[in-house]
Order: structure tokens, then sequence, then C-alpha cells
């Protein structure tokens, strides 16, 4: 190994670079390989003092909001790494967007089929169909109808929505109008015979009977005189119970009132009777589905109030002493089982009509025949009981 003297000249440039050495900054170094050393900073010269003039207070910017932090720092990046990042952010919204919507909404707990789905409010299903029984019936009558009251179910129609003249099938609404407007204690004086002849079947003039005597007579012999002597009797107290009543028959306007609250859309009344007005005005129409509906009410409403039609004939008693005699005009009701009310009605327009509601094996049934004939509207009846009555037995 060779080594300098110490008076040699390659000793004293070592000597003196040692002594610079120390002044200076010491050397730093990596793990594996040596920097180059680095200038030492010449220290600046101190600018005087300068006295600071006020400045004005510029408007704050408001703090940007984190949607344009992000436009920022997109914007200072080079084209890769700001599609990059874009896609990050991207990812993120649309996560945070789905996590907001899915913690909002209830999620079912098990799987929910399409149909139920798609089907929220199952439809009713369809009735079920008419006993073929009846398929091989024939009526003269124009209109018909048989409806199973307790399942809700029509058994038999025929031109069933069809409006037709009612005649005395009014006395039925009648009968309702009446009865809401009159106290059950009222007592009518009869203002004129209800029959022109000498008759038992009649109301004398000057006598006076009980509310419920004469509705009983006018529903079982089908009284016209009856009918307008109730519809007079209930005038005022309808005028005085229901503002919006006329001066003027007062007693039909309630019955079309009525049939319009039970929904019956083919039935109005001209007049109080069922009398046709003219040769070509019927005094009253209604189809046979109305019909089915109306008699329905009135036996759910009160069933006792028409008990004298299910009688094939009874004797009155008035105030006064005297009688009277009622014979049905219902020649079918024999043949009727378990009677609970029934109403004729017969006029040139009308022909003969027949509405009744029975009960057969468990089952109320409400019955109607428009537009037949004076005799044919009892034997088209008794056609729809009985087939009625053998369809029930046999299930179908």
């Amino acid at each position: 190994m060779v080594q300098s003297l110490p008076n040699s000249q390659h000793s004293k440039r070592l000597r003196r670079r040692l002594n610079t050495m120390d002044d200076q900054t010491p050397m730093t170094y990596t793990t594996e390989e040596s920097k180059p050393e680095t200038a030492p900073e010449i220290p600046k010269p101190e600018a005087p003092a300068v006295e600071a003039k006020p400045q004005l207070e510029e408007p704050k910017t408001p703090a940007p909001t984190p949607a344009e932090k992000a436009l920022q720092i997109h914007n200072s990046l080079d084209g890769r790494t700001a599609g990059i990042v874009s896609l990050v952010l991207i990812f993120f919204a649309g996560a945070s967007f789905t996590w907001v919507f899915l913690s909002e909404r209830d999620l079912p707990t098990a799987p929910v089929s399409v149909a139920a789905a798609a089907q929220a409010t199952p439809e009713p299903p369809p009735p079920p169909p008419p006993p073929a029984i009846f398929e091989n019936i024939t009526l003269q009558a124009k209109g018909a109808i048989v409806v199973d009251l307790t399942d809700d179910r029509t058994l038999y129609e025929l031109n069933a929505d069809a409006p037709l003249p009612l005649a005395s099938l009014t006395k039925v609404p009648l009968t309702l109008a009446v009865y809401e407007a009159l106290p059950e204690s009222t007592i009518i004086t009869i203002p004129y015979d209800t029959s022109p002849y000498e008759t038992s079947q009649k109301l004398r003039k000057g006598e006076r009977w009980r509310l419920q005597d004469v509705i009983d007579f006018t529903l079982a012999v089908s009284s016209n005189t009856g009918a307008d002597i109730l519809a007079s009797a209930a005038e005022k107290s309808i005028q005085e119970r229901y503002l919006g009543a006329p001066a003027e028959d007062a007693a039909v306007w309630r019955m079309n009132q009525l049939v319009q609250n039970i929904g019956l859309t083919h039935t109005y009344f001209v007049n109080a009777t069922g009398l046709d007005e003219s040769t070509t005005q019927a005094g009253a129409y209604g189809s046979a589905r109305d019909m089915a509906k109306l008699f329905a009410h009135a036996a759910n409403t009160n069933s006792a109030l028409f008990a004298a039609t299910t009688k094939e004939n009874f004797r009155l008693q008035s105030l006064d002493g005297t009688e009277s005699t009622a014979i049905n005009t219902d020649e079918a009701l024999p043949d009727i089982p378990g009677a609970i009310l029934g109403k004729t009605g017969y006029t040139d327009l009308a022909g003969g009509n027949l509405a009744i509601v029975f009960e057969v094996e468990g089952h109320r049934i409400s019955a109607v025949v428009l537009g037949s004939t004076q005799n044919g509207r009892f034997d088209d009846m008794r056609k729809l009981v009985s087939t009625t009555k053998e369809a029930l037995k046999s299930g179908q």
C-alpha cells in the first residue's frame, strides 16, 4: 500500500480539502448509491421593511361543492388518468344511488312471483252459468228473470234489461213511499167507493179504515182507487218530509226517488196506479231485472208489510164495524212454495205481468214475468217456479 508523505504536495491538497468540508453541509448517502453533493444555499439579503397599506377586503368565494372539487381534480389530470378517475367516480355514484334507492324501499323478504306482482288485485271469478235445465223453457212473456238472492246468481233471464210497461206492479213502490211517510196508526176515511159496482170487494165512502187494512186491500185485489186514496193520504206528509217534493203527485215523485236510490236505471213512474195514460203511454216502465231487485228490496225491508199478498183471500173489518172481502188476483199463488211477496199487473199496453219473492230449498228467489198475456203470466210463472225448484234440488 502506498502512503502519502506529510509534507508532500498530495498531503497538502488533502488537508486543504478537508478544512473546506468542515464549514459545509455534510454529504448524504442513500442505501445503494451515493448522491452528488448539493451546493450550499446562499442567504438572500433581507429587503427593507415597507409599511403595509390597508387593502379592501375581496368578496369571499364560496367553498366548492364535492362535485366541483371532483371536476377541478379531473381537469388537473392528464387524459388517461382523468379517464380512470371518471370511471371510478361514476362507479361510486351509481353504487351510492343504488344504496339510497334500495334503502328507501320495503324489499320483500320472500320471492314474489311475476304473476302475483302483475295482478295485485285479482278479478272476481265469473258467475257460474245458469242451470242447463232452464234451456228448454219457452214463455209467452216478452221479458223475464229468475234470481237466486241467497247466492246472488241469475238462474234464468229473457230480455231482462228491456224497459216494459209495469201496470199494477207499481203498487209495491207506492206502498213503500206511503208507509214511510205516514204513521202506522194513521186512520184513513174513504173519500169515495173503491168500486162502482155492488160487490163485497170494495171500501165504501165514509168508512174509516186503518192504514194497513187499506194497503192490504189495495195490493191483494189490485185496486186502482185504493192506490189513489193511499197516494192522496200521504201527499201532505211527503211534502213536509221532503223539501223538494212537488205540490202535486208527491207520492209519484217519492216513488221515483226510491227506485233511483236502490240503483234501478230502467224504471220510472208516471202515476201511482200503473194504469195506461193513453193508448201509447204507459203509467210506468221498468225492466224485469229492475223489478227483481225492487221486489227483493221490498221483501228485505219489511216483509210483514206485504203479508196480505201471500193469502188467496181474507176478510177485513173497518173501525165502523163494516166488513169487506179481498180475493187475491194471483191465480198462481197456490203453486208458489214459501211465498213472501207477490203482485200482479195487467193493462192493454203492459199485457200480463207477475212478480214474486219466495223461498224454496233454502234459497230466497225473486222471479218476474213481463209482457205475457192475462192468463199466460200465471203459466209462465208456474214454469219458472217448478224449474227453479228442480234445479236447486238437483244441485244445478
